[in-house]
């Protein structure tokens, strides 16, 4: 069982100084990840209807608090670490243009060597895909075209495209991802977001908990595509009884994810960096699963 800190690049850790704290203490005490999260913006006033609560709105009832890109952020804390992998989780892919991503994970994946997963999702909050000018009800294909577009340019010799919505040819797009790809992680609480793991996916990350439907659909699709069902890396939330971690084990769940805020509905499980230290044993207990 692997263990990474989420949502980092939020609350006191949109200050530098205390990203920094925050991801050093994780990689000194054995977590394997830390996870970021994505919006460009936050219109007020939003109709769109937030998945992951009763009432339709993102917790806290606040649309401006900081959320630095998580790209840029990973990158300056990826200087002042050299082991803990860096995650989106997740970066809504349709928003951007996949040629520019691509050149940015890749790069940013080179000068960490190798340290990045790219957990990605189509997003929810139409609001914000007007405001950055990109059509909201395509954005499953977009993600799905984007995906296969980003794996050709980190790891062709001469990256050719041709698709709906991206379209190159020997395209060069260097440097390349030192392994030949970025493993992508594919976030969200659907059937779709299953499916979609299952298809193109390196992993699965369900919003929520770990629900063994969503999971077992994930690798059905997975299985019927031709795929290893087992290759399909399953990360959650942590379990608010950490008793529960074996049966998680046992579920096939490979990676736990502990807040280091209240956000999104979550409980802030670690209050400050000092506790991040405490998590070593934790970590060490169930590292074998």
């Amino acid at each position: 069982m692997k263990f990474g800190l989420r949502y980092c690049n939020t609350g006191r850790y949109v200050d530098p100084a205390n990203a920094v704290e925050l991801v050093q203490a994780g990689e000194a005490a054995g977590f394997e990840s830390a996870w970021t999260v994505d919006h460009v913006v936050v219109p007020d006033g939003y109709q769109s209807a937030y998945p992951y609560s009763d009432d339709g709105k993102m917790a806290g009832g606040r649309n401006d608090l900081p959320v630095p890109d998580p790209l840029i952020w990973m990158a300056y804390v990826a200087a002042a670490t050299t082991r803990i992998k860096l995650a989106t989780g997740i970066l809504i892919v349709p928003q951007r243009n996949p040629v520019v991503t691509a050149k940015q994970v890749a790069t940013l994946d080179v000068m960490s060597g190798g340290r990045i997963l790219l957990g990605i999702g189509v997003g929810w909050l139409g609001e914000e895909f007007a405001a950055i000018g990109v059509p909201f009800d395509d954005r499953g294909r977009r993600t799905d075209e984007y995906i296969a577009a980003m794996r050709e340019l980190w790891s062709s010799d001469a990256p050719t495209f041709a698709g709906e919505f991206v379209n190159f040819t020997a395209a060069h797009c260097q440097p390349q991802p030192p392994g030949g790809a970025v493993p992508i992680i594919v976030g969200g609480h659907s059937k779709a977001a299953a499916r979609r793991a299952g298809r193109l996916g390196d992993g699965f990350f369900p919003a929520r908990d770990a629900p063994a439907p969503l999971i077992e659909l994930a690798r059905q699709t997975a299985a019927a595509a031709g795929r290893d069902p087992d290759a399909i890396e399953i990360t959650a939330s942590l379990p608010d009884d950490l008793e529960r971690i074996p049966e998680l084990a046992r579920a096939g769940v490979n990676r736990l994810l502990v807040p280091v805020i209240p956000m999104f509905g979550l409980k802030g499980v670690i209050k400050n960096v000092d506790e991040v230290a405490r998590w070593a044993q934790i970590i060490e207990k169930y590292a074998d699963l």
